[in-house]
């Protein structure tokens, strides 16, 4: 049997900066002071360098550990260069296709579990409730609970088919929240009643489907805990999430560092107070400084009797469970990373996922026709909308097909004026003008630079690369694209319907 204090670390995951494991986090791993690691982008270099890290760790370890990622897929995924990319989960929606969705997700599950990662932070169940949501967009599958929970579902039958723990979040769900915990805390008022009949269906259908494990949200929703968030509440994790709901597998918290738990408890108190709640896994991504005070303060609590050794052995045993349940036996080698298969899938997946809300008749795109001017907009939150050498991504795709397109990528919060003036003149050239959109309802700005482009233009085609919602709000195109997310596959997608190479079949999962 383990000591109390390895027991108490086995419900800490630590995540560090770095493309090797710092010593301390080694020492760590050596004493059974934290159970496992997980990885952000910072963390990634190439399938090799991932593999060694984890090796690494592994080979320090005095206990199994767990090695956890957000890889969604779409706009939330780690693992890029290198590794083949997917669409996102509303784009899986928009196929409607759930054998499709679970193939996506044993493929990017597959890719993971070469690495040695064996818990990925997917899939996500939160419901399309707000256009104004900022950090679930198209992240989420749509706004019916039924194609939610259909998609979802399939998604875990594919990451726990390839061998990891899937982890369904944000719960009890994000969907109704307008304010990002990342960088303040956030509030749901009023009647819950839609929580009931929409929001938990879902959750309620990843429990049956055997998900090795939930992800809480730090909200606070006011009509189940008027002072706590959902993290740190034992009327939602032991009441509503244990009893009504019935799961009995890993809870984790998502992570500590937020600043809707570091400003309003701190490190050490919010770590105590979520195994209070019934939480399992603690996760801290970022400072030693405060992986070390909440380390210390649930061992203090631990043998102080304000946390019973009864309950730290609840979820030391379920913690256990879920190592022994997905220690990958059976790794693939690491050379499936990235193969063709594996592209073709994603591409394919992507094709399917694309939405075509307008036809008229600049699509299928005459090559030879008037000068064609790409005006894409950039977007600081999506990591394919920046430039790579002397392109976007997109304009890099566009131009392997049309290699004469002239192409601008412009910054939506410049000045209106200055944006006119750099782009009017390529306008009045134009035969026909591609105009790449990114979360423009959202951003006011971006909208009316839009709007100009396409009351300018000849004839617009336009590509809604991020939320579809801008396909509602602007206005005047002859031809409207919604990608539903701009991975690599998302945007090549959009670039080879435009091109006439396939006619869009996709669905609309949210209404614009």
């Amino acid at each position: 049997m383990m000591t109390l204090a390895e027991r108490v670390g086995q419900l800490m995951m630590a995540g560090f900066e770095g493309l090797k494991p710092p010593p301390h986090i080694l020492a760590w791993l050596a004493s059974g002071r934290i159970g496992g690691i997980y990885l952000f982008a910072r963390n990634i270099k190439s399938p090799a360098q991932v593999k060694r890290l984890i090796a690494d760790c592994r080979a320090a370890a005095k206990h199994p550990i767990l090695v956890g990622i957000d890889q969604e897929g779409g706009i939330v995924a780690r693992l890029r260069n290198g590794f083949s990319e997917s669409p996102g989960a509303m784009a899986l929606g928009a196929s409607g296709d759930c054998q499709l969705a679970e193939d996506v997700a044993f493929m990017m599950g597959r890719e993971m579990a070469a690495l040695g990662i064996n818990w990925n932070f997917a899939p996500v169940a939160d419901i399309a409730h707000q256009r104004d949501n900022p950090s679930i967009g198209t992240r989420a599958v749509g706004r019916d609970p039924r194609l939610v929970s259909e998609i979802d579902t399939a998604q875990i039958r594919g990451f726990q088919r390839a061998g990891l723990a899937a982890t369904v979040k944000h719960f009890p769900g994000l969907g109704n929240s307008v304010i990002d915990t990342h960088g303040a805390p956030a509030r749901v008022t009023g009647s819950l009643s839609y929580l009931y009949v929409e929001d938990l269906l879902p959750f309620r259908a990843a429990i049956a489907a055997g998900v090795g494990c939930v992800m809480l949200t730090h909200v606070i929703y006011e009509a189940l805990d008027s002072e706590l968030p959902a993290t740190l509440s034992p009327r939602i994790v032991d009441g509503l999430l244990r009893r009504e709901l019935g799961f009995d597998g890993a809870v984790c918290t998502d992570c500590m560092e937020m600043k809707a738990m570091t400003d309003a408890f701190g490190p050490g108190e919010s770590a105590v107070r979520a195994l209070l709640a019934g939480v399992d896994l603690i996760l801290f991504s970022h400072s030693r400084e405060s992986q070390e005070e909440a380390y210390d303060a649930m061992l203090n609590a631990a043998l102080s009797g304000r946390i019973s050794e009864e309950r730290i052995d609840r979820s030391w045993s379920r913690v256990q469970a879920l190592k022994r349940r997905f220690s990958l036996h059976n790794a693939p080698p690491l050379e499936i990373i990235g193969c063709e298969a594996h592209r073709a899938l994603a591409h394919e997946a992507a094709r399917r996922g694309v939405v075509m809300v307008k036809r008229g008749r600049a699509v299928p795109l005459n090559a030879s026709s008037r000068q064609i001017v790409l005006i894409e907009f950039s977007s600081q939150s999506s990591p394919d909308a920046g430039k790579t050498g002397a392109q976007s991504r997109f304009a890099s795709l566009l131009s392997r097909r049309i290699p004469r397109v002239s192409c601008h990528l412009v910054d939506p919060t410049s000045d209106f004026a200055d944006i006119t003036k750099d782009i009017s003149g390529a306008l009045r050239k134009a035969g026909t003008v591609i105009l790449v959109t990114r979360n423009g309802h959202r951003q006011p700005a971006q909208r009316r630079h839009a709007q100009f482009v396409c009351d300018s233009a000849r004839q617009a085609i336009l590509v809604c690369a991020g939320n579809p919602y801008d396909a509602g709000m602007i206005h005047g195109a002859d031809s409207v694209i919604c990608t539903n997310g701009d991975s690599g596959p998302s945007l090549e997608a959009a670039v080879d319907a435009i091109c006439g190479d396939y006619s869009p079949s996709g669905k609309l999962t949210v209404e614009i």
